[in-house]
């Protein structure tokens, strides 16, 4: 089929056949969807050193959390919805308001007088984040067949990457040269770019309107269960014990409007996620390898500047430092995970060689002692980081190649939700095994009431604070936190792992 001709295709056309594109016009629309991918990239962890300039700008500090987390509550709740729209309206019907609204979010942001007008607006900026996030994947599904999809997969996974990795180094710098606020004004000139990069080049693609009823119950139970659900990880533990009345109501208010949102998605007739998805095996199974694969990469990325700064003395700049090689190796394994792809026209190999790498790199971690070099610690993250990068984009073509094209949409939304759902839930996991472990080791060495995670972060206050028996005692304790932690990431790319082994191995369309 020839390629479209781009001052015919516009929103307004109707089509119910696969179009193909060429190498330039799929380059047009990859360019605006990099600087989309990125500023939502960078600006989840641009923030985090400002965090304390901010405490100390707006005179609060006891909901700091808020900032972080208020972006993650709104943009997973608004991912599906997203998803869904787009599948009736368009991909940039969807994507370039999403644009505005996050830009004038970030504006919102730098002009705060308060650390609850600061909140309200990282919430108002998550929900453009989740449309740059989502409607930038289904673009892509759009435009590349699940074939061919894994040559681009190297230049998203390098945007993610260097928005990660650059994030944390430019908020630090620019705060302590000008102002936290600029690390949000700076969102400016990129959205526009992006703007104009994706209004061309989006519109090259046809849309077969329809009519459709929005399933507003839906969203609305979404948004409750998801709100409820985030809420009993991020307070469970800290601001309140497990156990406390608070979390146990939250949870059940959780389950309770999740059967609800499970009745109201099977009788609506247009439903945000669609149970046709679910009824397809390689869409379930795929969903709980990513949820899986998700929730130990969280796990990691918790434990490695913990392990760190708790055992080797470095402070927070220089934890940061030392996980690069990580973040690095992820974007290694997506672009090799992609272009491998391509060539095989499977994945299945792909998935179970990925997670067999990542088993074994954490085991390695589970089991390492005090005096394991500096060298080999890097060496064995690389290659957790190349197992879990090989993963990453295999679970989500392997999705939108088993949707239907009126789904793709709906499937990325679904899959981005339940994707980050997957990693909420494993940084939680891993958190409750470090500090839950290591209390039973300190109990059992009869140091409870004597020392904490807390005392243990600078070591020179450490060695004067404590006697030499109680810190090795208190050391010993901690080693052992981290082996179950670590083995406990290992356990969830094991479950990934034998749910590959019922995935079905089909073949990669080669065309959309």
């Amino acid at each position: 089929m020839d390629a479209p001709d781009t001052t015919s295709l516009n929103d307004d056309a109707a089509t119910s056949q696969p179009v193909t594109f060429t190498h330039e016009q799929i380059r047009r629309v990859i360019s605006g969807i990099l600087l989309c991918i990125f500023l939502a990239a960078i600006d989840q962890t641009v923030v985090i050193p400002a965090v304390p300039a901010i405490a100390a700008d707006l005179h609060g500090f006891g909901h700091l959390a808020w900032i972080v987390t208020a972006y993650l509550l709104t943009s997973t709740i608004a991912t599906p919805i997203y998803g869904k729209l787009s599948d009736i309206y368009g991909r940039r019907a969807l994507l370039l308001p999403a644009i505005v609204l996050f830009v004038f979010a970030s504006i919102l942001c730098g002009l705060s007088q308060s650390l609850v007008q600061l909140i309200l607006a990282r919430a108002l900026q998550g929900v453009g984040g989740a449309g740059l996030m989502s409607m930038s994947q289904a673009a892509i599904a759009d435009v590349v067949s699940p074939r061919e999809r894994g040559r681009y997969q190297g230049y998203m996974a390098g945007a993610w990457a260097v928005a990660s990795i650059a994030g944390p180094i430019i908020g630090g710098w620019v705060t302590d040269a000008a102002s936290w606020r600029w690390i949000f004004w700076a969102n400016l000139p990129i959205g526009i770019g992006a703007f104009m990069l994706s209004s061309r080049a989006l519109a090259m693609l046809k849309v077969q309107r329809r009519e459709a009823r929005i399933d507003h119950l839906g969203a609305a139970l979404l948004a409750i269960c998801t709100t409820a659900s985030l809420l009993v990880l991020s307070w469970g533990g800290s601001d309140y014990a497990w156990q406390s009345p608070e979390i146990l109501g939250l949870g059940t208010v959780s389950v309770v409007v999740l059967a609800a949102l499970v009745w109201q998605e099977r009788r609506a007739i247009e439903p945000l996620m669609p149970p046709r998805l679910f009824a397809n095996i390689v869409f379930r199974r795929g969903v709980l390898i990513a949820m899986l694969n998700t929730g130990a990469m969280f796990g990691i990325t918790f434990l490695l500047p913990l392990l760190f700064q708790l055992t080797r003395d470095a402070d927070a700049s220089m934890s940061g430092t030392l996980i690069v090689p990580f973040l690095a190796a992820t974007c290694v394994g997506a672009f090799s995970g992609g272009q491998l792809g391509r060539r095989l026209g499977r994945l299945k190999r792909l998935l179970q060689t990925g997670l067999v790498v990542t088993v074994l790199a954490c085991s390695l971690f589970a089991v390492m002692g005090t005096s394991i070099s500096l060298i080999w610690l890097m060496i064995v993250q690389f290659v957790i980081g190349v197992g879990i990068g090989l993963v990453q984009p295999c679970t989500l073509v392997s999705v939108q190649n088993s949707a239907q094209r009126q789904d793709v949409g709906a499937a990325t939304g679904a899959f981005l939700f339940l994707r980050n759902m997957g990693g909420a839930v494993g940084s939680t996991i891993t958190g409750v095994l470090l500090a839950g472990q290591f209390a039973a080791s300190i109990a059992r060495e009869g140091l409870a009431g004597k020392v904490d995670l807390g005392m243990l972060r600078n070591a020179e206050t450490t060695k004067v604070a404590l006697d030499p028996v109680l810190l090795a005692g208190a050391h010993d304790a901690l080693m052992t936190a981290f082996h179950v932690a670590f083995a406990g990431c290992a356990a969830m790319s094991a479950l990934a792992f034998i749910a590959t082994i019922g995935l079905p191995d089909v073949n990669l369309r080669s065309s959309n």
